[in-house]
């Protein structure tokens, strides 16, 4: 795809992202996430009713008499977006790729964002971090996030959650809201999530294809594993076969989602082939 083809189909979404953003999705999206900070204000006496833990002792002690620090909910508010480009994301038998859902979601979340004028900024990673684009206003901005998504190479490399989120840790002081988009297929992450939910607001957003959660009877066929590059025979005219996969599918799926829950994370699933705007109000209708 031709840099000018990427840039037009960067504003088709932002154009489709734009319409699908009424003023009832925005009012959800803006009322989830009030006051990630504090700013101090002032110093005033202390009244019936203030909270006991907000007393300056030091102009009391001078004055003998209570007076208690006055802070202001900061209105301004950073959105990290972190997305999963190894090869597994590069799947879709239904809509359309894993990766093109990704992208619309992204301009949805990043557009509602910019509405409210806050920052929105970009990791792309694998098992390394292979982008970063620090949190900025605007339309152009967004576009230029769109754009790099979807020009971005899917690796054949696993997937290191760990990594991200060390990674947002060093890199994002403020207390922000952050955004992961993935397929999750990945265990032992728990330790750093609990350190990036302690500093953050974490919201995992689980794209997959409905066909990955149960394989079809289509007889003996060879498979590829997207990451690895490992080719295998799989029967899956076996039922004994289609069933262990399932199940390990869902257990992983089911560990991975308690594993945000625990921590005080958001956590969606969002199929290829659904209403994704829907999921979305859903989810920050819920968060009130």
């Amino acid at each position: 795809m031709t840099t000018e083809e990427l840039l037009k189909k960067a504003r088709l979404i932002e154009l489709k992202s734009k319409r699908r953003i009424d003023s009832m999705f925005l009012g959800e999206y803006l009322s989830s996430f009030k006051g990630v900070g504090m700013t101090f204000s002032e110093v005033r006496q202390y009244q019936f009713g203030d909270d006991v833990r907000k007393i300056d002792w030091n102009k009391t002690a001078r004055f003998n008499e209570p007076f208690v620090k006055i802070f202001e909910e900061e209105r301004e508010m950073v959105s990290m977006i972190l997305i999963d480009i190894s090869a597994s994301m590069n799947f879709g038998t239904q809509k359309q790729l894993k990766k093109e859902t990704v992208a619309e979601i992204v301009a949805t979340l990043a557009l509602s964002a910019v509405k409210n004028n806050d920052k929105v900024g970009l990791v792309l990673f694998s098992d390394k971090i292979d982008c970063f684009i620090s949190p900025n206003k605007g339309n152009a901005h967004i576009v230029r996030i769109i754009k790099t998504i979807l020009e971005a190479e899917p690796k054949r490399t696993k997937t290191d959650l760990n990594l991200v989120f060390d990674f947002i840790v060093k890199t994002i002081k403020r207390k922000s809201a952050i955004f992961l988009l993935s397929d999750f297929d990945v265990i032992y992450f728990e330790r750093n999530l609990r350190v990036l939910t302690r500093k953050h607001y974490l919201t995992g957003i689980r794209i997959y294809d409905r066909i990955e959660k149960v394989f079809p009877d289509m007889g003996m066929i060879y498979l590829e594993d997207l990451e690895t590059g490992k080719l295998q025979w799989v029967d899956t005219s076996s039922k004994t076969v289609r069933d262990k996969y399932s199940e390990y599918y869902q257990q992983l799926i089911t560990l991975t989602e308690n594993a945000f829950i625990k921590n005080g994370a958001g956590f969606l699933h969002v199929p290829t082939q659904a209403d994704y705007i829907k999921i979305l109000f859903n989810y920050f209708k819920g968060r009130h």
